[in-house]
């Protein structure tokens, strides 16, 4: 068994039932300096026990590496693929039909993990593409990119694109809609983007008439290609409540405009509502199922996204995710 591969994956079911951040990095670190060794320096450590002598080693990552070494299912990965905890559905014959994802976050801003990690997964989930899509400077608390950092991401995805083809990483970001409805970010870099995620992340109880005039506002700019999470609510720990807004108004701007209403299939967000789904849906827009992703097992949440939608009668045709990467981009260029 590749121990890279093992550390790898125990990181991404570790992700995908929530364990804590740390826990998570602790492996994803010790793949990474497991990745440095040449095979026989590896073999070596190995057989002598000094892998923990390593930085980012400790007992129990430099056992599973002796089993995988070796041939052997690490125990430890047995029980965390075989211990209860939420199903993940299998998200039907709508996850089938996606090929990408257009909601995704690196390091780069609050993300857990390189681009290039966040590629691997997305590949090994047999999509065909993925939009980074970190946030816009305003976000400080997630690190958000300015115009220069944007633009330096710009060229890290380039030459990222001539290593992963076929795959490809579209270029993009959660912008934010700023209080009168602008985008925070440079208009003229935001057109140089394949595709544009554009969401509220302040001001969240904004008096409705106020609300649903900024997100008509951002939903006509043409630079805009998706409306993130459009209610903003949180349904788990504390929770949070929906942002109040004209939703008819908005999602038939959206129809106007060809802005996709995003699913987001993060577990604590489910935003829109059903309610508020099927609404979009009877007003005839567009959407796009994401995941929303801030590491890469979170990438395997669309299916939560794709059983919501099939109930509220969004069917493939109605998802621009199940275009290919050349359709996505020719459809959100203006």
């Amino acid at each position: 068994m590749d121990p890279v591969r093992v550390l790898r994956q125990i990181a991404l079911e570790l992700e995908r039932v929530g364990e804590p951040g740390y826990r998570v990095r602790a492996f994803r670190k010790a793949a990474t300096v497991v990745a440095g060794l040449s095979g026989d320096e590896l073999a070596e450590r190995v057989r002598a026990g000094t892998l923990t002598s390593l930085p980012g080693i400790g007992k129990t990552t430099a056992a599973i590496v002796a089993d995988a070494v070796a041939g052997r299912e690490p125990d430890y990965l047995a029980r965390l693929t075989g211990r209860p905890g939420e199903e993940l559905p299998d998200g039907g014959p709508l996850r089938s039909a996606l090929r990408g994802d257009c909601h995704t976050h690196s390091d780069w801003s609050d993300g857990a993990s390189p681009i290039e990690e966040m590629a691997e997964a997305a590949i090994a989930l047999g999509h065909d593409w993925m939009v980074l899509t970190d946030h816009s400077p305003r976000l400080t608390v997630a690190n958000g990119l300015s115009a220069d950092r944007l633009r330096r991401q710009l060229s890290v995805v380039a030459g990222l694109n001539e290593r992963l083809a076929p795959f490809r990483v579209l270029t993009g970001i959660e912008v934010d809609i700023l209080d009168d409805g602008a985008l925070d970010q440079d208009p003229g870099l935001l057109a140089e983007l394949d595709v544009v995620v554009a969401s509220v992340h302040s001001k969240l109880r904004m008096a409705a008439p106020e609300m649903t005039e900024r997100m008509l506002t951002a939903v006509a700019n043409p630079r805009v290609n998706v409306l993130g999470h459009c209610t903003g609510r949180l349904v788990k720990g504390r929770g949070r409540p929906e942002s109040a807004f004209d939703a008819e108004a908005v999602f038939t701007a959206c129809r106007e405009h060809d802005v996709a209403v995003e699913i987001n299939s993060r577990p604590e967000r489910l935003d829109p509502p059903r309610r508020l789904l099927r609404l979009a849906r009877e007003l005839g827009c567009r959407f796009a199922i994401d995941s929303d992703a801030h590491t890469p097992g979170q990438l395997g949440w669309q299916p939560y996204g794709c059983v919501r939608a099939a109930e509220c009668g969004v069917g493939a045709e109605d998802v621009v995710n199940t275009m290919s990467a050349a359709e996505l981009v020719a459809w959100a260029r203006p």
